[in-house]
């Protein structure tokens, strides 16, 4: 395929016979996020009109879609998207337009909902990726499959991407996965983290300053945004952005273009954009907290990271997966491994500092241990967040039985739930029917 672009507008066109191109012509809108996830519109007609209200050709129980929101009109030069006024904008692969051709494989974002523009035979659907790893990530869960499988799918575009999920998961890990597998990898891949930059510096660190801005200006500085030139930036903890940083990050976001502090010039910037949060922006939007505009500009593609006490499946092959990388600093190569009994508690452990946490103890434990296997006795779980219960060093459970152990960790999981058994299976790692077999098993209640 080749891409031309006339007077500021991209269509992609298919090679046909030699030279001999042909505009895109039949193809269908497929819901990839949003209320109607999976929803196929056909493009049929000259116009497709889409909206909230019943008498669009394209129907979308969004709330945040306006009544008559955009509408597709087919051209002799391809498909063209138009936004007709709406509340909330009309986003083509993360940027905010007017007007634009669509080419396959593009994605429109209207208020929390994300439409790709497909060939009519093309089936879009999310499978579980063969692959247990993206990049440095690993999962061998359905969930973590099938997010690797939509990384493959928008790492090589410029799409903006927002990483969601607790502190700890690996959502840097993610960002930089993206990159590497982008047609930006040897470029720049900077990182601005919004949470451990004082409100006063944040503007200095994301565009630059010039000589004499400010108070300890003492020279000129270049932002982020420009160090990323022709890479990616990755903004982190983006929620922990102040409101009055906010509009002036949104501006940089839709024009490309930077000014740094105290300065006149404008520099262009040619960056993609990945964002990162701890925190449900959705609801920091309903509280004043985060602006909507914004929202929408870094929302054309979320993906949200389970924590570690959701993939309790996970947890054997990343312990021993740590234990490989860090054999070589505590003990000088070699095989070390991580025993049965260790592994079955670690899996049961609730680990509220997710990934990080459990490489944490992993390396703790390679530090003070001395065998080729790390048994219970090497562990030492650290004191868990204020509010919860202190969890027992696994010192405690040495004598014990599987059984033993299996049994107390199924009774205190349904405690610290209520007895709900789809959460404790869920914090677990068992399916509901294990769990259920195995209250049987012990004679729980």
């Amino acid at each position: 395929m080749t891409a031309k672009a006339k007077k500021g507008k991209l269509t992609k066109r298919i090679p046909v016979q030699g030279d001999k191109e042909f505009p895109l012509r039949s193809g269908k809108l497929v819901v990839i996020s949003g209320t109607d996830l999976q929803k196929a519109f056909p493009m049929e007609g000259k116009e497709v009109i889409i909206g909230s209200q019943g008498d669009n050709h394209c129907v979308l129980n969004d709330p945040t879609v306006s009544r008559h929101h955009a509408v597709i009109e087919e051209t002799g030069k391809g498909y063209v998207v138009k936004d007709l006024g709406s509340t909330n904008g009309t986003y083509l692969n993360g940027i905010l337009i007017k007007e634009a051709y669509l080419e396959y494989g593009s994605i429109i974002g209207l208020g929390n909902t994300r439409l790709q523009f497909v060939p009519l035979e093309e089936r879009v659907e999310i499978p579980p990726s063969e692959e247990h790893y993206f990049g440095d990530v690993f999962g061998r869960g359905l969930e973590m499959r099938r997010i690797f499988t939509m990384l493959k799918k928008i790492s090589p575009s410029d799409i903006t991407v927002t990483i969601e999920g607790e502190t700890g998961t690996g959502k840097e890990l993610v960002a930089r996965g993206i990159h590497s597998h982008s047609q930006r990898a040897r470029d720049p891949f900077v990182v601005i983290d919004c949470g451990s930059i004082s409100k006063n510096l944040i503007e200095s660190e994301l565009f630059g300053h010039e000589k004499g801005a400010f108070t300890g200006a003492t020279q000129t500085r270049r932002g982020a945004f420009e160090v990323a030139d022709g890479g990616t930036i990755f903004i982190d903890e983006i929620g922990e952005l102040g409101l009055e940083m906010q509009p002036k990050l949104l501006r940089v976001l839709e024009q490309r273009e930077v000014r740094r502090v105290g300065g006149n010039e404008v520099f262009k910037v040619n960056v993609r954009v990945i964002a990162a949060t701890n925190k449900d922006l959705v609801s920091e939007v309903h509280k004043g907290r985060f602006r909507e505009d914004l929202f929408y500009r870094i929302s054309a593609v979320r993906i949200d990271i389970p924590p570690l006490r959701e993939r309790g499946e996970d947890i054997p092959s990343l312990a021993q997966q740590f234990t490989r990388e860090l054999s070589e600093q505590y003990r000088g190569g070699g095989d070390v491994t991580v025993s049965a009994e260790a592994l079955e508690i670690l899996r049961h452990y609730h680990w509220p500092g997710n990934v990080r946490e459990l490489k944490n103890v992993i390396t703790r434990a390679m530090a003070m241990g001395n065998d080729k296997v790390l048994r219970l006795r090497d562990f030492i779980i650290p004191l868990p967040s204020e509010g919860r219960q202190q969890a027992p060093s696994l010192d405690s459970l040495v004598g014990k039985t599987l059984e033993e152990i299996e049994k107390a960790a199924i009774m205190k999981t349904l405690k610290a739930h209520g007895g709900n058994k789809s959460a404790a299976a869920r914090v677990l790692g068992i399916a509901y029917s294990t769990l259920y077999e195995k209250i049987k098993k012990y004679g729980l209640s």
